[in-house]
């Protein structure tokens, strides 16, 4: 079986070198400034690996993020999500699974997280439904990684600097493979 790793830097090179959805930067340089954040905020490892690939659904679906930008949701989040659990565990595709949802959370949770989003953000939160009911936050906040995708979605937010450093996702490798469950089960053997 071929490792996480390996798929994750042939998709950073090609599909995620692409400008990233009305943002400055590529989707691979949001991924890695996601995760950077992530990182330097001390998340733990799974949700710093989280951070990595929470947007691969934009690349790995069969609706490209370009859909969404016209209008229709590609559900990158659930497809990124059930992708990845060829490889990871529930504490890194839940957090990539509810990001989407943690955006509408906070919209409707905080007065203020609203007018924090990027234009392209506010424009895919109305195409992804957006502020949640009454009945859909108390819902989402029942789910156990709540938190994780809050964090996640506050992560988002930030990697979206052209101006910031460029990191690479070697810089990932050891945390993308200390999650890989397909390493440690091979290492087993």
């Amino acid at each position: 079986m071929t490792h996480a790793y390996e798929i994750l830097a042939g998709l950073f090179e090609g599909e995620g070198a692409n400008d990233y959805l009305g943002e400055q930067v590529s989707m691979a340089t949001h991924m890695l400034q996601t995760a950077r954040v992530a990182r330097e905020s001390g998340a733990p490892t799974a949700l710093v690996v989280a951070a990595v690939v929470h947007d691969v659904g934009h690349f790995s679906g069969t609706m490209s993020g370009r859909e969404l930008m016209r209008g229709n949701d590609n559900h990158h989040d659930t497809i990124a999500a059930e992708w990845l659990s060829q490889w990871f565990d529930a504490a890194v595709t839940e957090p990539v699974r509810l990001h989407v949802a943690a955006k509408r959370y906070l919209c409707a949770t905080d007065s203020t997280y609203y007018e924090r989003l990027s234009q392209a953000s506010k424009f895919t939160m109305a195409v992804q439904g957006g502020n949640m009911s009454p009945e859909e936050v108390a819902a989402f906040a029942a789910e156990p990684h709540c938190d994780a995708a809050t964090a996640l979605r506050r992560f988002d937010d930030a990697g979206k600097d052209p101006n910031a450093p460029q990191l690479t996702l070697a810089d990932f490798r050891a945390d993308i493979e200390a999650m890989d469950r397909t390493l440690s089960s091979t290492a087993s053997i």
